[in-house]
């Protein structure tokens, strides 16, 4: 037990010391190196180190492996389609779990997401939030447990 607070502390320090811009706390994280090569090779990772601000629902490498291989390599080999859900990810303006409200909001991609709350926390469309908050110089990043797609 003692191990595991002192992980969780561990990991808490690592969010919270020194926040960087967008990507750079999403490298540092991790988990999110399916999303980060997606972002370069969709030409979006000076859009998410500029000034934003940004909330980024970010997949982890587990959500990303959700998707069949052939489909997520195709996806990857496809800049345009890439591009568009990569910023069906992401919502102008910086919203913190504590202002999130049930609704829609319209992402960089141009479509609505939908928000609830649901029994076990935040959800956008048909993922879960397994993190939220993770404060960035130019946004936030809410972790997601599943890559959404635009209709």
């Amino acid at each position: 037990m003692k191990q595991w607070i002192t992980a969780i502390a561990l990991t808490a320090c690592a969010w919270g010391v020194q926040a960087k811009d967008l990507v750079d706390t999403a490298v540092g994280a991790g988990q999110f190196k399916t999303l980060t090569a997606a972002l370069q090779a969709a030409g979006l990772t000076d859009t998410l180190k500029s000034a934003g601000p940004f909330t980024v629902f970010a997949p982890t490498d587990a959500a990303f492996a959700k998707i069949p291989k052939a489909e997520l390599d195709a996806l990857m080999a496809d800049k345009e389609k890439l591009a568009a859900v990569l910023k069906y990810h992401v919502v102008p303006g910086k919203l913190m779990s504590k202002d999130a409200r049930a609704g829609e909001m319209v992402t960089a991609q141009g479509q609505a997401v939908t928000l609830s709350m649901a029994a076990n926390g935040l959800q956008v469309n048909d993922s879960r939030v397994v993190q939220a908050d993770v404060d960035a110089d130019n946004g936030v990043i809410h972790v997601v447990d599943t890559v959404i797609l635009p209709k």
